[in-house]
Order: C-alpha cells, then structure tokens, then sequence
C-alpha cells in the first residue's frame, strides 16, 4: 500500500518537472549579452542566443511582431532571475501575429534564437541601441500567481466552503 503511495507522490512530482521547457542549446553562444550584441554588433549577426526577461512592451506590424524585453540573467531551467540586475533591453522579431493580451507588458519569457541586428529607438527622450534576436523559439512563463500555487497538497482535514 505505500509503495504504491510512494509510486504516485513520484510520479506527481516528476509530472512537475515536465513543464518546464526544452531548448536545444547546442549551438548557444552563451557569452552573448545584449550590451555585447550592441559593442558587436556585426560580429554577432548570426549567433545563437538564449535570453529572458520580461516584456516591456508589443508591437504587431505588418508582417512581424516586436516585442521590446528587459533582459535578466537565466536559471538551469532557463527562465529568468527576476531578483537579479537587469542586462539591458532587447528586440525580439517574431515573424508572423502574436496576441498582444498573451505577450503582455510584465509577462516573463525566455527566447532562444539568432541575433539579426540592432535597432535604434528611444526609451523617453533618450536615444537606445536594442539588439535584434529573430526566434526561434519563445516560452512564456506562468504568471507570477500562478507559479506561486501548487496542485501537490498534503493534509488530513475537513474543509467547508462558504
């Protein structure tokens, strides 16, 4: 009877483990940063990159969607360390319509892709060098309340609902 207890809490927890995403790195360059896109900018042309952060800001344009990123340092499972210090900004080139309300401002992502550029703008009245990363792959990670609930809960209890 607990080894088939034992059997389910493992499996519940490795089903867990299962959302997380699968990037393949092998041809990541991991020394790229967007402030080392931006000094290198055409040395960089074609690089792989894997970066994350959260979503600034969407834009839907004729063919592409842009999607303006500030950059934070990645975990082991690729998402980004929200606690840690910015890298700076980034401009990921989606080829095709992403919904604006799924790709929102303060969602946090992770895009594995290559680098095809910079891009001038402004961040209010100063002028900004964004490096491009066209993707090829995007994660958006679950809202902050919904990585903060758990569906493993252990108890002995009567609740009531009122």
């Amino acid at each position: 009877m607990f080894y088939r207890f034992y059997l389910l809490v493992l499996f519940t927890l490795l089903s867990g483990c299962a959302s997380t995403p699968k990037f393949d790195t092998s041809q990541v360059d991991r020394s790229l940063t967007p402030k080392s896109v931006i000094a290198e900018a055409e040395a960089s042309r074609g690089k792989v990159a894997l970066w994350g952060g959260t979503i600034l800001d969407t834009r839907n344009l004729k063919d592409t969607t842009q999607i303006e990123v500030l950059a934070y340092p990645l975990n082991s499972s690729n998402q980004p360390m929200l606690e840690s210090k910015p890298l700076g900004r980034f401009i990921i080139k989606h080829t095709g319509y992403l919904e604006p309300t799924s790709y929102a401002q303060g969602r946090d992502l992770t895009v594995l892709g290559s680098i095809s550029g910079k891009q001038s703008a402004k961040v209010g009245e100063t002028s900004y060098d964004y490096p491009v990363i066209s993707d090829r792959q995007l994660h958006l990670w679950p809202l902050a309340s919904d990585r903060s609930r758990t569906n493993v809960h252990f108890g002995i209890g009567v609740g009531v609902g009122l």
